[in-house]
């Protein structure tokens, strides 16, 4: 389903898109697990309202997920979902108001919202595997008078580390710092020790390839060197960073080191779902969305 699809929902299609992507199976009460549930029907019920036969709760398909306690239309939740996982590079909260006719501070909130479901809870205790590009790059607003802010290591802008294996998942955070200790201890963490570690001549890499079987291979993008015919590069990773900063600087305008690592977990998730068409990482993205909460304190 596209997104000029999903903008034609009606309030009751929406509810029941998003019941068949969370109960495939049939309605699960979200207090006890049970599948003895039956729909509340009558002039006085909610849309959508169910019943627990076994511990006589009542739920409906927005509890436990972001949508709880939402005042906003699940209509517009679905097509915001729709156009966040479409636009490659990102959609303004802005944009998004004009396009729900929505307050500025309602769409900024959705949006996080769904930045936060877009968060891959599944990776915890996995590891990236093969060929593994490592990178990272500097995000912040760019100076107001020319000479006022330095380039590179001695910039005052947030830096961001990317690992992203050839052809496979991308795991992007927000590091204090860009040195060695610092690092090294992201690439072990995310890193299996079966892979292959490409990096650029940043010394703060040195010597982390005798902790992994395939080794370290490095360009040296001091001497113009951006490729090697062994196949060492970071093009995968600059191009990921490439893709970001159009959408922070583009996009998004100005982001804030505080909100920073949603942005992450957004460009992320794209990355990762890059493979399958927009319906199918709409879909892929309404059901990250239980289990989380996320209040606007």
């Amino acid at each position: 389903m596209n997104t000029s699809e999903l903008s034609r929902l009606t309030e009751e299609q929406a509810r029941m898109m998003l019941e068949g992507i969370r109960w495939p199976n049939g309605p699960v009460c979200h207090e006890c697990g049970s599948l003895n549930v039956v729909a509340i029907n009558g002039k006085t019920a909610r849309p959508g309202l169910k019943r627990c036969r076994d511990c006589r709760k009542q739920f409906t398909v927005t509890v436990g997920t972001i949508f709880e306690s939402s005042h906003i239309p699940l209509r517009n939740w679905v097509y915001a979902f729709g156009r966040m996982c479409a636009s490659k590079k990102g959609i303004s909260a802005l944009q998004l108001q004009r396009e729900l006719d929505i307050t500025y501070k309602t769409a900024w909130f959705m949006c996080h919202r769904i930045r936060y479901a877009m968060q891959d809870t599944t990776i915890v205790g996995t590891k990236l595997t093969g060929t593994v590009e490592v990178d990272e790059t500097y995000v912040g607003g760019k100076p107001r008078y020319k000479g006022q802010s330095k380039r590179g290591r001695g910039t005052k802008k947030t830096p961001v580390l990317a690992l992203i294996e050839r052809k496979g998942n991308a795991r992007t955070h927000v590091v204090c710092d860009v040195t060695s200790n610092t690092l090294k201890g992201s690439i072990r963490k995310h890193i299996d020790s079966s892979a292959r570690i490409m990096t650029d001549d940043n010394s703060s890499y040195n010597g982390i390839g005798v902790e992994f079987d395939g080794g370290h291979e490095a360009v040296k993008h001091s001497a113009k060197e951006y490729a090697r015919k062994d196949g060492a590069n970071i093009n995968t990773a600059e191009s990921y960073f490439a893709i970001m900063k159009r959408g922070i600087y583009g996009t998004f305008h100005h982001v804030s080191t505080r909100h920073l690592p949603r942005y992450c977990d957004e460009f992320d998730f794209r990355w990762n779902h890059r493979k399958i068409d927009d319906g199918e990482r709409t879909v892929a993205a309404l059901a990250m969305t239980e289990g989380k909460r996320l209040t606007y304190a």
